[in-house]
Parts: structure tokens; C-alpha cells; sequence
């Protein structure tokens, strides 16, 4: 049958991390081959290839993969195998890190640019995840408070280090640390999907004040270059507004109160997208107020972030399903504006957001009984070709 069925195919890169795949569907079967393993010599612990059926239950796969012979046998995945999941309208976290936790029982936070996070056990982070820290107060009265509460995208660089794109380097930042600050408090949590809606709105790290078109402080710039803490989303031509609270410094930027025209609002456009974090808006900013993110420790109850904020109507580009019509095709969204992934949604009238609730599956990490030491989703860089399905029904017997 066809009615109901769906269908999607695609390929990654593993980066030997879980990997996520977004569709307009929760798939009941999932299948997929390691091109890259299969392309080379048999080694010992090497999975080619795996299935998965809704029944089989949720973290499980049965894998063709090579024993220490190497031969070619079938195994099965416990845990941290295949399985579907669907994000609601709310955020939702991981697991919470914090002192005497496990895997990670401590973690620490230089006071540097960017501030660097040592973790104490594997982290299990990669590259692009989004975690929210909380409670980073060393004592009662120093600490790294100013920015907790902040979606920041991670970098990592070693399996217990990774960094994120903030300043801590001011005179208002103290180190901070879970072994050693006072009651043992401080906590982050990963984002599982952070990206519910295109493009959201994001917060700021750095602002570069009269720029040149491609970030540059070369001669007199006439533009200006945005940092954010997570990727922005935002392409060539999009409108956006800037929500920049008094402490900040940068209060020119924001969308009113407008001096010039009371009561019109100030919007610029992106000229040029630099690359996930960071984007050059068309906004004169030689003379303004410079942007600070050396907030005192004291002030941080109460204190609202900065942030950037896309508006306006047919904003994100593309083209009309036929000359002349309101309707757009699905906006297409994805890191680094490459227009190379499709949200949920259907023809739409596009705007400033888009509802982008995720679903799919997702290939973890997961090692076999056999295959004990092999890792299901493949080692960083292999090429994995995968293909879900949902039937119409399913027949127990």
C-alpha cells in the first residue's frame, strides 16, 4: 500500500558522533549502509551496514559488521542503536552536568576569549551541539553569571574541552569552577533541538563597529559585523532589528526608539554572511556607543541579553510558486545560510519565523554484543547512506 506511506533517502558525513536526521515524518523503519567501510579492506569491529524496525524497540538495531576473523557476521545493538523522536513546541535538555554528576563529575570555565570549558570525564559534545549553563556563581560575589541563561553553540577540541564564542576575559569575570565554588553550584544542559523555529531569534557576543563589507576594520568602514552565540540562520538580503538593553552599549542599533523618524522602527539588511556566527548588517556604526560584554557580576539579576531578531514579510528569500503569487514553496533553512535543508511546513506566505518542529530519527553511537568496540554510526568522515520509511500498516502475527 501507498496511500499513507512515506519515504526519504539521503547521506551524511559522520562526524562519530549521534547523528540527527530532520523529515516530515517519524519513520518506522530505518536502514543504512557505511559506503565507506564497505569500500575498503574487512577490518575487525567495522560495521557495514544496519536496520531497525519500530517493533524492534526504541536504541536498538540488528548491524552486519566484521569479528576479529574478520568475517562478516550479524549483531545486534542495544542501546544507543536507532530511534525516532519528535520535539514539541518547548525546548527540551539533556541530561544536567554539575558536580558529582557521571559521566562528567566537574567542569570548569576560563576566564578568557573565548572562554574555555574543561570538563572533568567525557563531555560527549560535538561540534554545532547547543548547551545553556546555569548558577555559575564562584562565590556570592564573583563568578561568570553575566552570560548564564545564553543558548551557545559549542566548539569542541578535545573529548573534555570545548569553547564558546564569549569574551570572559574582563575585569568583572572571575574563573569559574564546580569543585571549588561555594555549595558546589554550576550546571549546563545540551539543547537536544534548538532550532524550532527559522531563524529565531539570537543572542549576541561581539559587535565589530564600522566595518567594511566583509567584517574587516581595514580603513573606514561604513558597516557592521554581528557575533552571535549559536548560528544565526540569516542569509544575503534578509531585514533584521536589534533588541540591545541600555548596559550593553550599542543602544543606536535598536529598532526604536528612532531619533530620526519617531515611532518608525530601525531595520538593516545583511549584506554579507561571514559564516554561522557571524554576518555584516547594512548599519553606518562608526560613531556609536561600543559594544560591551564586561557586565558587572553584581548586576546579573535581571539582567536582558542582547539580541538579534529577523522581521518583515517574504524576508528570507526565494522565489513564488508562480509569478505574481503570495504562496512560497517550504522555506529551505540550514547552518551557515546554505539553503541545502527543507523544514516541515508546506507552500506558506513567509514571514519573519517559521515553524520548524523537528522529527525524524536518529543513528547513535552504539556499539554491539559481538562488536563490542565498533561504533554504529561509523568513525569521523565515513560517507553513510541512509534510507527511513513509515508504512501504511503494520501486521503482527
Amino acid at each position: 500500500m501507498t496511500e499513507y506511506s512515506r519515504m526519504a533517502k539521503g547521506f551524511f558525513k559522520s562526524t562519530g558522533f549521534a547523528q540527527i536526521i530532520n523529515l516530515p515524518f517519524q519513520p518506522d523503519y530505518v536502514t543504512f549502509t557505511n559506503y565507506t567501510l564497505a569500500n575498503t579492506n574487512a577490518t575487525s569491529q567495522n560495521i557495514i551496514s544496519a536496520q531497525w524496525d519500530v517493533n524492534m524497540g526504541q536504541g536498538n538495531a540488528v548491524v552486519e559488521g566484521y569479528n576479529a576473523s574478520p568475517t562478516l557476521i550479524y549483531d545486534v545493538v542495544g542501546t544507543n542503536g536507532i530511534s525516532t523522536f519528535a520535539a514539541g513546541q518547548l525546548l527540551q535538555y539533556g541530561p544536567i552536568v554539575q558536580h558529582g554528576g557521571s559521566p562528567v563529575s566537574d567542569f570548569s570555565i576560563t576566564a578568557t576569549n573565548p572562554a574555555v570549558i574543561t570538563t572533568v570525564g567525557n563531555h560527549g559534545l560535538q561540534t554545532g551541539d547547543v548547551v545553556i549553563f546555569s548558577n555559575l556563581s564562584q562565590t556570592s560575589t564573583t563568578g561568570m553569571q553575566q552570560f548564564a541563561g545564553i543558548p551557545f553553540e559549542i566548539t569542541r577540541t578535545a573529548a573534555t574541552t570545548f569553547s564558546i564564542a564569549w569574551n570572559a576575559s574582563g575585569s568583572n569575570y572571575t574563573a569559574f569552577n564546580t569543585s571549588t565554588s561555594t555549595g558546589n553550584i554550576g550546571s549546563y544542559k545540551k539543547v537536544l533541538y534548538p532550532d524550532l523555529y527559522f531563524p529565531g531569534d539570537k543572542f549576541i557576543s561581539a559587535l565589530a563597529l564600522g566595518t567594511l563589507s566583509d567584517g574587516t576594520s581595514a580603513g573606514t568602514g561604513v558597516y557592521t559585523k554581528v557575533t552571535t552565540t549559536a548560528q544565526h540562520q540569516f542569509h544575503v538580503g534578509q531585514e533584521i532589528g536589534f533588541h540591545i538593553p541600555f548596559p550593553w552599549g550599542t543602544i543606536q542599533l535598536n529598532e526604536l526608539p528612532n531619533v530620526l523618524i519617531p515611532g518608525s522602527p530601525i531595520y538593516g539588511y545583511i549584506v554579507n554572511v561571514l559564516d554561522a556566527q557571524n554576518f555584516v548588517v547594512s548599519i553606518n556604526s562608526t560613531s556609536y556607543t561600543a559594544f560591551n560584554v564586561n557586565q558587572p557580576f553584581a548586576s546579573y539579576p535581571g539582567l536582558n541579553f542582547p539580541q538579534v531578531v529577523a522581521v518583515g514579510d517574504v524576508n528570507t528569500g526565494g522565489n513564488s510558486i508562480f509569478p505574481g503569487s503570495q504562496l512560497y514553496p517550504p522555506p529551505q533553512y540550514s547552518y551557515a545560510a546554505l539553503d541545502d535543508s527543507t523544514t516541515i511546513n508546506g507552500p506558506a506566505i513567509k514571514g519573519s519565523y517559521v515553524n520548524n518542529t523537528s522529527q525524524g530519527f536518529i543513528i547513535g553511537a552504539g556499539a554491539g554484543r559481538v562488536l563490542t568496540t565498533a561504533d554504529l554510526v561509523g568513525a569521523s568522515g565515513n560517507m553513510i547512506f541512509w534510507r527511513a520509511f513509515l508504512h501504511d500498516m503494520s501486521i503482527p502475527v
